[in-house]
């Protein structure tokens, strides 16, 4: 590691002294600029603020140019932002409700993704700032200039000083995948119809590499927008399409694949055109698209075609028609990766068959963040429930600042809402080691303050490296560290503006404490647990609407009858919204430590979230056909089957769901599932059995396999294939 930190110095050490210098760099020099050089308190305390909210309290993922193009688009925010504040901070009513609705919708914006949830707390503060005294609305032209000043010099050193190299784009790792998948599809075409070891560990590392948990922030597919949401479609089609050639049958006995079938007397294991070359071909194309190269299609229509023809294949030994369905399920995995690349390189433009698992692909921005927006306000959402948290402790302690006129009441404001937690725990936790650190650093700045009195040139001399080592310490040494050092680095900031005594430091601790008081009754009044509970209960509501998609799939299959292409299969909807709530809660879950009440030991939430794919998936599939069909029912016992089949999922899933479920009384201790196996599952096959009847119980036997999963003693390596 180049530039002028040791390579001996840790990781984490190297990458917070970075963001340190480019933050004492920008705010240090806007603040000595502006009060030295032009007098302006005003804006030099804007100039300063503006820049340690914005890099210091924040938490902006991505390089220093996509930190950097994010504070662009942030610099109009800023500015409405503390115009608003400006106005409404006036009279304290106006102020507390101005803060209630500003402080929610800053932080539900944090549905949007990474960069938006990381430019949060940075905005709030651009708001808080101005809603104290002076109250003056003459100097809004002083402030927005110095909050503007201070952004630009800031967004100057995220590009200039020390700049990181960037990650690797989603984009990439799903072309490296998609090579992959071409690779595992060219392999099975020949004996010995199976992956060698080496291949099968490339393919989990490839599709391990697409888990959003495993992808940068900045890089991860999150927005609501089409070519977003396309991307995040291509990651999990290409997973799906990885795990599904990983387990896929090798051909009957005495059959040859097309690409070994030598003679014309060969007994051939399927008709038509080859699937796996097929699939080979629409991988690497899938891999060129992404990276920005402009293929002609005809891979995708080859695909289609030989789909065709596997799905008019009706006859067929048993071991035949398995290997059919499971050749199929590859097919619709690879076609859906190929579609989802395509909308995610054009946008609107990308050529889309039928609306169904498409159903964003011509859509409109506003539309689809409306969709967002609305799907996340409810009281089981966490970005909702954060954000009510928030907006009512932030407007609480407005209320109190403005009532009891605390000395330097952003400080109140200030530590409300850079020290409440999802959880009481990590609240309690948290304001221990703030207010030991802020008493801390109140007795050394009150005894610098006490000893220095009114020579600013110490001040302003000490307040650089002390910038500097606040904010390269704070952020790996915790809270504790954090408070103590910023609360000297406050007073230095505060005694150059204005004549300060020790009572600075105490003011100091004082508001502190108010806000942390404040943080922690509502964090004990709002969701207290956090995700802990909504994760929970939204994987139980998840594994209860899969139990129904499961019996609904299987009645209808057995039932034949027509079928029609629709944009979203009746009660599918509904799984999708409750998929959404499941991985929001996740997401959250992931990053709380463990408070109270932890989850049963050896509990796979991931393998609760890869079902509920699977089933909507799987339901998709068998019952939204490209074009309208009718098919026939199945046979008795062929019916039985499916649906005796189907029941058992159903019971798993819904006996899984209680025992999830915070509100009920389920015992914890698991019951036997007797969870089915694919092999299992197709050992006795009733005679004559249509194709569909071998599709729908290898969607079931791969549904038996996630639930087997999620009841285990002992989680599933995080390496799963989905």
């Amino acid at each position: 590691m180049g530039g002028p930190f040791p390579r001996r110095l840790p990781p984490a050490y190297r990458a917070a002294a970075r963001r340190a210098l480019r933050v004492t760099i920008a705010a240090g020099t806007g603040f000595y600029v502006l009060l030295y050089g032009f007098d302006l308190a005003v804006g030099a305390t804007y100039a300063l603020f503006g820049a340690i909210a914005m890099a210091g309290l924040s938490h902006l993922p991505g390089s220093g140019r996509q930190r950097a193009m994010l504070l662009v688009g942030a610099v109009p925010v800023c500015w409405v932002l503390i115009t608003l504040g400006t106005y409404l901070s006036v009279r304290t009513w106006s102020a507390v409700l101005g803060m209630l609705v500003v402080g929610f919708a800053l932080a539900f914006m944090a549905v949007g993704g990474p960069r938006f949830a990381g430019a949060a707390t940075g905005l709030q503060l651009m708001y808080i700032l101005p809603s104290f005294p002076p109250y003056d609305p003459g100097s809004l032209g002083e402030r927005l200039a110095g909050a503007t000043f201070g952004l630009a010099l800031l967004i100057i050193a995220e590009t200039t000083l020390l700049p990181e190299p960037s990650a690797l784009p989603y984009r990439d790792r799903a072309a490296l995948a998609a090579d992959g998948a071409a690779r595992c599809a060219d392999q099975l075409r020949t004996a010995p119809y199976t992956l060698p070891e080496a291949t099968l560990r490339t393919a989990r590392a490839l599709s391990t590499g697409l888990r959003s948990s495993r992808v940068p922030e900045a890089e991860r597919p999150a927005g609501a927008g089409v070519r977003q949401r396309a991307l995040a479609h291509t990651g999990l089609a290409t997973r799906t399409l990885l795990g599904r050639l990983t387990v896929l049958p090798p051909p009957p006995q005495g059959a040859v694949p097309p690409a070994d079938a030598a003679g014309a007397g060969a007994v051939r294991a399927t008709r038509g055109p080859d699937p796996l070359r097929a699939v080979t071909e629409v991988a690497r194309e899938t891999a060129a698209r992404l990276r920005g190269r402009v293929p002609d299609g005809r891979a995708h229509s080859a695909l289609q075609q030989a789909r065709q023809a596997l799905a008019a294949t009706e006859d067929g030994s048993p071991a035949a028609l398995r290997r059919n369905a499971a050749l199929l399920e590859v097919a619709d995995a690879a076609l859906t990766m190929s579609t989802a690349a395509d909308i995610a390189v054009r946008g609107r433009a990308a050529d889309v068959p039928a609306p169904g698992r498409f159903w964003y692909a011509r859509q409109r921005a506003p539309r689809l963040w409306w969709r967002r927006l609305s799907g996340h306000a409810g009281g089981r959402s966490v970005f909702f429930q954060n954000a009510v948290r928030i907006s009512l402790a932030l407007a609480a302690a407005r209320l109190i600042a403005g009532i009891d006129t605390l000395p330097h009441g952003f400080w109140v404001l200030l530590a409300t809402l850079t020290l409440t937690r999802t959880t009481v725990r990590e609240t309690r936790t948290t304001e221990r080691k703030a207010l030991t650190g802020t008493l801390v650093g109140a007795l050394v700045a009150a005894t610098l303050l006490a000893i220095v009195g009114t020579d600013i040139e110490v001040y302003a001399v000490a307040l650089p490296p002390l910038m500097l080592v606040t904010f390269t310490l704070g952020p790996v040494k915790g809270v504790g560290w954090a408070q103590a050092l910023f609360t000297v680095v406050v007073a230095l900031v505060f005694a150059q503006l204005a004549p300060a005594t020790w009572q600075l430091a105490e003011f100091r601790l004082l508001d502190v404490l108010t806000g942390s008081a404040i943080g922690a009754v509502f964090g004990l009044l709002a969701w207290p647990r956090g995700a802990h509970d909504e994760l929970r209960r939204s994987v139980a509501v998840l594994l209860r609407i899969a139990a129904e998609i499961v019996v609904a799939t299987t009645a209808q299959i057995a039932a034949g009858g027509r079928r029609v292409p629709v944009v979203t299969a009746p009660g599918h909807r509904s799984l999708q919204h409750a998929l959404v709530m499941a991985e929001s809660a996740y997401a959250q879950y992931q990053s709380e430590p463990r408070g109270l009440g932890p989850p049963p030991v050896g509990r796979d939430w991931q393998a609760a979230l890869i079902a509920g794919h699977h089933t909507l998936w799987g339901a998709d599939r068998l019952l939204v056909p490209a074009e309208p069909v009718v098919t026939p029912p199945l046979g008795r016992e062929a019916s039985e089957s499916v649906i005796r089949t189907g029941d058992r999922i159903a019971a798993g899933m819904l006996l899984t769901s209680a025992r999830m479920d915070p509100t009920g009384d389920t015992a914890e201790i698991p019951a036997p599932l007797h969870a089915l196996t694919a092999s299992a599952t197709m050992a006795a096959d009733p005679p004559g059995a249509a194709r569909v009847y071998y599709t729908t119980m290898s969607w079931l036997a791969s549904l038996a396999t996630d639930l087997e999963r999620l009841t285990a003693e002992t989680a599933a390596d995080a390496t799963i294939l989905d």
